[in-house]
């Protein structure tokens, strides 16, 4: 078992005087490096985050340059990667597949900048901008138009064959167009990155969870482990995609700049980001890039970990010329990391609205893509189990987009021993009513519907902004009147008068009206946003709005069989089964008797005079919008009588792109579908009447 030490070695370069101490700091962070590499490209097994590898090799390289008669032939800095897999058939590169240095901060940015100008003589130099995936990467060989190769990067000099597997992504063409005024060589070489998209690896996951198989970690583990398959057919299961970002070998055909190698590799039909491909002019052009790609970066639909610069002229790249290990002319300047190691001192048991009990990790804060965690979601006793994670170790964490930080795993080779196990009570922390665990370990439930817990965050969700939306009873307030005895249940929120909210601490005689008049003015919202409030499990806003539509009371709904509602458009089985439990629960039955009888509207015919004004059009939303959820501009359309679809066809009327928008708006634009900004989307509502 290898020490902390041994794994992320402290290294402080000034402290070292002479050629022995050099050596003795060499020989750790080689061996380091030797065995991180190990585990992130052979296992795809790593024990510590990007940034603290990135860490490593850039004092290894100082180290180097200070003492380069140290510098050994089978350094990591003389290399360009690791081993390779013996179980997939090897493939030597006809050109190394090197790295890009790496800046995290504007300072190296600029120090490239500088070195470019000074090296080719000029004042300003112009670059490419591109978005750096986070994937698999990947060379691809064709000949005579066909692809005939398709390897990994494995150590930078020989790769892994995986040509069948690669064959099976719709993304790669057997065979390249070949337009008339600008025909592919016989012979191309090019490289780019096999990525995932992150719903479908949450919906691959799901589906994994369902199969009772082990989860990926995120959508790189997930991207590199299906290329690798052994068996193409499985390959073909998953949903891999790719971007081509260059070219390294070519035949009969000369390139100016890197811009027009992306826009001619997209004419021959191989797919490139030029969305989000950017002329930059000088520093300060790169680092607004960067700012601003940083900003969007939640908004993608697959994983970016930073941006790539490179000098766009090509008669300058062959200026600039080579390191060992890296070109040049081009830098990646990643983003602040979003995993990082820290310690897990604790377990505590969540109660969700529903009853289901959530295992929290409390950790040491630690600053990841510049927020501090200190809690994250461990999901159930199976995750806890299969992960080998325990109360003391140090773990992997992992921060993606807007998600709940995950514990990726721990790293056992730090383990002292004092680590402890842990289970999930059998008693409720919060009522000390029985748990209900599944066979499997995956659920674990308070069946006791009058839990304190379950009954604050049921009533959080009935009174939100997308159900009831009864403004002034925000999470404090409602824990407040529950702790006063105002409320005992969602339908109590309708007895709540003046004269009891006055007496309750930081609520005078104003305050009070406002908040009796939101609760009364709440009980005329519309059907659909009553059904989302009353929390059916897996019923969310669209599913609520189709239910909605298709009953025109909350008594039909609650007497519909699961055999109707799996007639209704995207309601399967399993929906259609928690529709029909949860309507079966006498207590649910009880509560909605309580809300009928207290005014709340239980019709559809309560919800206003509805349009046919965008009757038969269909609309799609794709990237971030600033005035409005992509679920509320859904509504409006609904409300003018168009339909709302989450995929683009050659049958979509629009699409609707916000900030971010990617795939869905590439799409569009090769079917020709009318493309709306939000502002001309907000215009053709108000073009109907529509007040936003």
């Amino acid at each position: 078992m290898r020490s902390k030490s041994s794994l992320l070695p402290e290294i402080d370069i000034d402290n070292i005087s002479d050629l022995k101490d050099a050596k003795d700091a060499l020989e750790k962070l080689r061996s380091a490096i030797r065995f991180h590499n190990y585990r992130y490209y052979v296992l795809d097994d790593p024990l510590i985050s990007d940034a603290e590898y990135d860490r490593l090799f850039a004092t290894l390289y100082e180290l180097e340059q200070r003492y380069p008669e140290l510098v050994s032939p089978d350094s990591p800095t003389q290399r360009v990667g690791s081993d390779v897999k013996s179980d997939l058939a090897k493939i030597e590169h006809p050109i190394p597949m090197v790295s890009l240095k790496t800046a995290y901060e504007s300072e190296g940015i600029a120090a490239f900048d500088r070195f470019c100008r000074e090296e080719l003589g000029i004042d300003l130099v112009e670059y490419t901008a591109e978005l750096k995936f986070d994937g698999l990467a990947v060379e691809l060989i064709y000949h005579d138009h066909r692809l005939a190769l398709a390897s990994t990067r494995g150590d930078g000099i020989t790769g892994e064959d995986v040509t069948l597997n690669l064959r099976t992504l719709a993304d790669i063409p057997l065979v390249l167009l070949t337009p008339e005024d600008d025909p592919p060589p016989d012979r191309l070489i090019v490289r780019g990155e096999v990525y995932m998209e992150i719903e479908d690896f949450e919906r691959m996951n799901r589906m994994r969870s369902k199969n009772h198989e082990s989860l990926f970690a995120n959508p790189r583990n997930a991207a590199a482990g299906s290329v690798r398959q052994l068996d193409p057919k499985i390959t073909a299961t998953r949903p891999l995609r790719m971007y081509v970002y260059g070219v390294v070998g070519v035949e009969g055909r000369e390139f100016q700049t890197q811009l027009e190698v992306l826009q001619t590799l997209q004419k021959w039909g191989l797919r490139v980001n030029l969305e989000h491909t950017q002329l930059c002019r000088g520093l300060e052009e790169l680092l607004a890039y960067h700012r601003r790609m940083d900003e969007m970066r939640d908004a993608l639909p697959f994983e970016i970990d930073g941006v790539v610069f490179k000098v766009n002229s090509l008669e300058y790249q062959g200026r600039l010329g080579m390191r060992t290990r890296d070109p040049r002319w081009a830098i990646a300047y990643k983003f602040k990391p979003r995993q990082a190691t820290t310690k897990l001192t604790g377990i505590t048991v969540q109660v969700g609205r529903t009853g289901r009990l959530t295992p929290v990790a409390e950790l040491e804060p630690v600053t990841i893509g510049g927020v501090t965690v200190s809690r994250a979601s461990l999901h159930n006793q199976s995750e806890i189990d299969r992960k080998d994670i325990r109360i003391g170790d140090t773990v992997i964490v992992e921060r993606a987009g807007d998600v709940i930080p995950q514990v990726v795993k721990p790293v056992i080779d730090l383990r002292s021993g004092d680590e402890k196990k842990f289970e999930i009570p059998m008693k409720c922390p919060v009522c000390d009513t029985d748990v209900v665990m599944s066979d499997d370990k995956k659920s674990s439930l308070c069946p006791n519907k009058s839990c304190p817990a379950q009954l604050r965050r049921n009533i959080e969700h009935f009174v939100s902004r997308d159900a009831m939306n009864i403004e002034g009873l925000g999470k404090k307030r409602v824990k407040q009147l529950i702790d006063n005895g105002l409320l005992t249940s969602i339908p109590s929120i309708y007895d709540i008068t003046e004269a009891d909210l006055v007496e309750v601490e930081r609520f005078g005689d104003e305050s009070a009206r406002n908040l009796v008049n939101e609760i009364e003015a709440s009980k005329s919202r519309s059907f659909d946003k009553v059904i989302f409030a009353i929390g059916i499990p897996s019923v969310g806003l669209a599913t609520s709005r189709l239910l909605a539509r298709t009953f025109p009371s909350m008594d039909d709904l609650m007497t519909a069989s699961a055999t109707e509602l799996e007639l209704i458009e995207s309601i399967g089985f399993e929906v259609a089964t928690n529709i029909v439990s949860f309507f079966a629960d006498p207590s649910v039955r009880e509560m909605i008797h309580e809300l009928k009888h207290r005014g709340v509207n239980m019709t559809a015919e309560a919800k206003g005079e509805k349009s046919d004004a965008l009757k038969g059009q269909t609309f799609v939303f794709t990237g971030t919008l600033e005035t409005m959820k992509r679920s509320e501009a859904q509504v409006y359309v609904e409300n003018l009588g168009g339909k709302a679809t989450s995929s683009v066809s050659k049958k979509t009327n629009y699409v609707v792109a916000g900030s971010g928008a990617g795939t869905k708006l590439d799409k569009a634009k090769r079917l020709g579908v009318t493309i709306l900004s939000e502002e001309e989307f907000l215009a053709l509502l108000r073009q109907y009447g529509v007040e936003i």
